[in-house]
């Protein structure tokens, strides 16, 4: 593991002031227009930073629009129902982060008079605030230099100083965190971390980085040594395990589709869905009694329809679709809702993409 004394070892031949007006020029010259970026609102910069995690900022643009007409304020997002905010958060995927930021915000609104803290300690204690959100809302909504330390920024820095650690690893974040706190501008610390983020996305990329279009070039000794493609080091995490799921959308006389909630806590928490079976347990041969079992009703299976296949980062669901027929019009488990009023519930992307099969929206 590098240590702090070699990191300063870095610096001895490194033009800190250079390398953040360099960097900082380029940024306030070529930056993108981006909806967060109109004002230095520190609710507006906190919901974008959440989207963006895991998110790619064109993904996230038209979900930002949709979400601060529907949740213009902390009041207005601490005062909603969590249903209604899972519905506008749908498509982006990991839940858990709508979640833990409507928790936040109650808490702000509550203990704080509805004003994002400005400081390192209140607002570490926020549900879903870490290091790199509590950075990027410092730095950018209040003008405070601390670091925001994501992949873009430790791809970045790892090419900059030559930085071999690997950034898969959690302890690698501090080496990044503490040579951020050497360089930042505190003069603007805004512009130097948004510059850095700026840069990670459309010049020094993953793969085949644009080199000769970066404005901090001259102070980068991966390309002095011609090893800009090789860094960062990043190990590959656990292969995935799949899942296989039977999902069945019933159908009931009066034209109702079978839907149910997703326990409170887990994966995609809190969201509907169509009933689902663990393939591993419950075979086609066995899935009508299964249904009798767990929904308490009869059903009639009636065709296949496409597979859909969904990758999480972690586990990746298969999923045999198929329609069914009942005559009942209850359930012990779940509703039966019309098709007219089943855009009004939030389903996660997987059964987003049975129901296109069977569901126009209108």
């Amino acid at each position: 593991m590098l240590q702090l004394d070699d990191l300063h070892v870095k610096f001895q031949h490194f033009s800190i002031d250079l390398f953040q007006d360099d960097l900082i020029n380029w940024f306030q010259q070529e930056k993108r227009t981006l909806p967060w970026r109109e004002n230095q609102d520190p609710y507006r910069i906190w919901v974008s930073e959440i989207m963006l995690q895991q998110t790619k900022v064109d993904t996230v643009i038209p979900y930002f629009h949709r979400f601060m007409e529907r949740f213009p304020t902390i009041q207005a997002l601490a005062e909603a129902d969590e249903q209604d905010v899972l519905k506008a958060w749908e498509g982006l995927g990991y839940y858990s982060r709508a979640r833990n930021l409507q928790n936040a915000v109650r808490e702000v609104a509550e203990a704080y008079d509805g004003k994002v803290p400005n400081t390192v300690e209140e607002l570490g204690k926020l549900k879903g605030v870490g290091p790199y959100t509590k950075g990027a809302i410092l730095s950018i909504a209040y003008g405070i230099p601390q670091p925001a330390v994501d992949g873009n920024v430790m791809r970045v820095l790892s090419r900059i100083l030559l930085i071999t650690e690997d950034i898969a690893k959690p302890k690698a974040r501090k080496i990044f965190e503490a040579a951020v706190e050497e360089m930042i501008s505190h003069e603007n610390p805004s512009a130097f971390n948004q510059g850095l983020m700026e840069l990670g996305a459309l010049i020094c990329t993953p793969k085949k980085p644009a080199c000769l279009l970066c404005p901090v070039q001259s102070h980068c000794t991966a390309f002095k040594q011609g090893l800009q493609e090789e860094l960062p080091i990043k190990s590959k995490g656990k292969k995935q395990k799949t899942m296989p799921y039977l999902s069945v959308i019933v159908e009931n006389e009066q034209g109702e589709i079978l839907i149910e909630k997703r326990p409170e806590t887990g994966l995609l928490a809190n969201l509907w869905q169509f009933p689902m079976a663990d393939a591993t347990e419950v075979s086609l041969e066995q899935l009508v009694y299964w249904f009798k079992l767990e929904y308490g009703i009869d059903i009639i299976l009636e065709e296949t329809l496409q597979p859909v296949r969904h990758i999480f980062s972690h586990i990746i669901w298969e999923m045999i679709v198929l329609r069914a027929k009942t005559k009942d019009k209850a359930t012990e488990v779940g509703r039966f809702v019309a098709m007219s009023d089943i855009d009004d519930y939030p389903f996660p992307v997987p059964h987003q993409k049975i129901l296109q099969q069977v569901h126009v929206p209108e």
